[in-house]
Parts: structure tokens; C-alpha cells; sequence
């Protein structure tokens, strides 16, 4: 019996904004997700606390997202390297 097809990657456009007061995940900037984070931009800190809150929001773990591009921007590209199904429903609900 052949293994079946794995997906393929998904990649995600968000915007960070940094210094939320609290952590969200929700809402649009032009095409992409909207992820703010308590977290300030010094050093990563933004970055990583965004890729946390979006794999929480997705229900995938922290490892399974990949940054593409955007390490010192708000505007980030991630990749899901193994989606899950219903990934496309998740993220219109977040997209509201």
C-alpha cells in the first residue's frame, strides 16, 4: 500500500504589532493575519512570541512554523510545513 500524500506547505503572511497590552491572534492588514503580541521588538523577542501565538491559534506546535522572511519586520511570511486539515477554515475564522 502506497504512503499516503502529504500536504503541501502553506505559507502564511502576518503583521506583528509588538507591545500589545495583550497577546491576539485575528483581523487583517491588507492580505495578511494580524498577530499582537505583548512582547516587545528588541531582539527577536516580538518575532518569536508572534510564531508562539500563531501555532497556538492554529493548533500546530511552535516547531511546525518556519520564518520565511520578515526577521526584522512587522511584515513576516511563515511557513506550515505540514497542515492540518482545516487550516483553511481556521484561518478565515481568525481572518473574521
Amino acid at each position: 500500500m502506497p504512503p499516503a500524500p502529504q500536504p503541501a506547505p502553506r505559507r502564511i503572511a502576518i503583521r506583528v504589532k509588538p507591545g500589545a497590552s495583550r497577546t491576539a491572534v485575528g483581523g487583517t492588514h491588507g492580505d495578511a493575519l494580524v498577530v499582537a503580541v505583548n512582547a516587545r521588538a528588541v531582539e527577536g523577542k516580538a518575532t518569536e512570541a508572534a510564531l508562539k501565538a500563531l501555532a497556538d491559534a492554529l493548533g500546530v506546535r511552535r516547531r511546525q512554523l518556519v520564518l520565511v522572511t520578515g526577521a526584522t519586520s512587522r511584515d513576516k511570511v511563515v511557513e506550515l510545513a505540514d497542515p492540518p486539515p482545516g487550516l483553511d477554515a481556521v484561518l478565515a475564522a481568525l481572518r473574521g
